[in-house]
């Protein structure tokens, strides 16, 4: 028997490589069992994707700007011993998001069921209804993945067959069908149809490779509320950092891990740029998998092969204006729809281009929070998804360039008047702006792509195959990304140590 094993768990040493949402909720739940953990972030700041700049009186939330699944952040507080409230505060955001047409119509998306049918009658007599049942389809999906997926943290798709049975499995989480088709089946309004389509956002993936199962997101978002962060989106990754110390997390900024140290299949230590070594029991990576394998470990060319079906989610390209005055049409969130939806995201996902005609998010926080932008200023959050970065055919600075111009064009034609001339502060990122920050794979926003051929929607499974005693969390493993997804992860995470170690005992 590893001696490692014997050790009580306030000696057992865990090292967590990224202070990502991931990160800190895996932190978060070893300490609150007694762990003792090192948290490394090669960055200035804990947060990982989860980002802040100020810059000329405005706040920019750089990465997230949606949360979701506020229960999700709360287990992980209670768990603590702590409530949420005395660490961040939440509000709801009303309408959740506008949507706005080429043909210059508009529909909001409401969490007031009243508000909600008066929108979809506008789209004919019997929208609200099919809507209604759309809905109902949604719940059902929701539920049953909660049940097991999220709950027991599946893997794969033999762990979820053994969980729920092979029937099930393949009717419950209809299987058969892509996500644009689980919405065909009850919406024939082709503009409701493009907005249910669209929550695939969360996971930047594609509604015509995605599985059906990605039409939960519309009932996560109506069931569970959209919500907003009083102070700005970075205040989460603030309270989390808070609690992890409280705990005695040791948390180590500017301290950027060179490599996994490892003796046959066990990780022994991790070993610094500045070549301080820290020896650890376990590890848990927060650094997406496929780019840790590459850069944290030696000799994995097998492994990194093995999972190659595992492709990037899309890239963004993300634009941070602030400008000197306010767009009163705009809603917190906003969708403005491309006119050709499926050549969109054959043009991401296929032909890796830069899309013609992008349907694009942008976010005005300024409608929650007049504090983030100077009196009379307001906040265009811009995020069209893009390609990830692709080394055999790689975009250039003037093609970002070139889609800048497009889609500030776009806004402008669909009533953003003069939005260029308005522009009084600017922070751009590309694809490669977000892999040199994160270390993220080939520039990916979500982790790993949600196809229904690639991978059934499965993302890589948290436990290494090679090494005993490392781990993975957050968004290019399961169950995914997004903010409730990763820290979920973390939690997850330490179930399948606990459990391991249980075993091993």
């Amino acid at each position: 028997m590893d001696t490692n094993l014997d050790k009580p768990m306030a000696d057992k040493k865990i090292v967590v490589i990224g202070a990502g949402l991931g990160g800190l909720s895996a932190a978060i739940s070893l300490a609150t069992e007694g762990f003792t953990v090192d948290l490394l972030e090669k960055n200035d700041k804990v947060g990982g994707k989860l980002n802040v700049l100020k810059k000329d009186g405005f706040t920019f939330d750089l990465g997230p700007s949606i949360l979701t699944m506020p229960h999700i952040f709360q287990k992980l507080f209670e768990r603590a011993g702590r409530k949420m409230e005395d660490y961040v505060t939440i509000q709801t955001v009303e309408p959740h998001w506008r949507n706005f047409f080429e043909d210059g119509s508009t529909l909001d998306l409401s969490a007031d069921p009243v508000r909600m049918k008066q929108e979809l009658d506008r789209l004919g007599p019997n929208t609200a209804y099919e809507f209604e049942q759309f809905l109902a389809y949604s719940k059902k999906l929701c539920e049953v993945t909660e049940q097991g997926y999220f709950e027991q943290g599946i893997d794969s798709f033999w762990e979820l067959i053994h969980h729920y049975g092979p029937i099930r499995s393949l009717m419950d989480f209809d299987v058969f069908r892509s996500m644009d088709q689980g919405v065909r089946r009850f919406i024939k309004d082709p503009k409701l149809v493009d907005i249910l389509n669209y929550f695939i956002k969360y996971v930047g993936s594609s509604p015509y490779d995605a599985p059906a199962l990605m039409n939960l997101l519309p009932y996560i978002q109506f069931g569970y509320g959209l919500w907003y962060i009083k102070g700005g989106m970075y205040g989460m990754a603030q309270g989390l950092q808070k609690l992890a110390e409280e705990l005695g997390v040791n948390i180590r900024v500017n301290c950027e891990v060179a490599e996994i140290q490892y003796t046959g299949n066990r990780a022994i230590a991790v070993h610094l740029i500045d070549n301080t070594v820290i020896p650890a029991d376990i590890v848990v990576s927060n650094m997406e998998a496929i780019p840790a394998y590459k850069k944290l470990l030696r000799n994995q060319d097998k492994e990194i092969r093995r999972l190659g079906r595992f492709a990037p989610s899309c890239s963004g390209l993300v634009l941070h204006l602030g400008v000197d005055r306010i767009y009163e049409q705009l809603a917190h969130h906003n969708f403005f729809y491309s006119a050709h939806p499926r050549e969109h995201f054959n043009a991401i996902f296929h032909s890796n281009r830069l899309s013609d005609d992008p349907t694009i998010y942008l976010v005005a926080p300024v409608k929650s929070d007049p504090s983030q932008a100077p009196a009379g200023c307001e906040i265009i959050k811009i995020l069209p998804h893009i390609p990830h970065i692709n080394p055999e055919q790689p975009l250039q600075a003037d093609d970002y360039a070139a889609m800048r111009e497009r889609v500030l064009v776009k806004l402008e034609r669909m009533g953003l008047t003069d939005l260029r001339k308005h522009i009084v502060c600017e922070e751009n990122w590309t694809p490669l702006d977000i892999e040199q920050r994160y270390y993220s794979n080939q520039g990916s926003i979500y982790g790993v792509v949600a196809d229904r051929f690639k991978n059934l929607g499965f993302k890589i499974p948290q436990r290494s195959k090679q090494f005993s005693n490392l781990y993975f969390v957050g968004g290019s493993v399961n169950p995914g990304g997004g903010m409730p997804m990763v820290t979920l992860s973390g939690q997850l995470v330490r179930d399948k140590i606990l459990a391991d170690l249980k075993k091993q005992l």
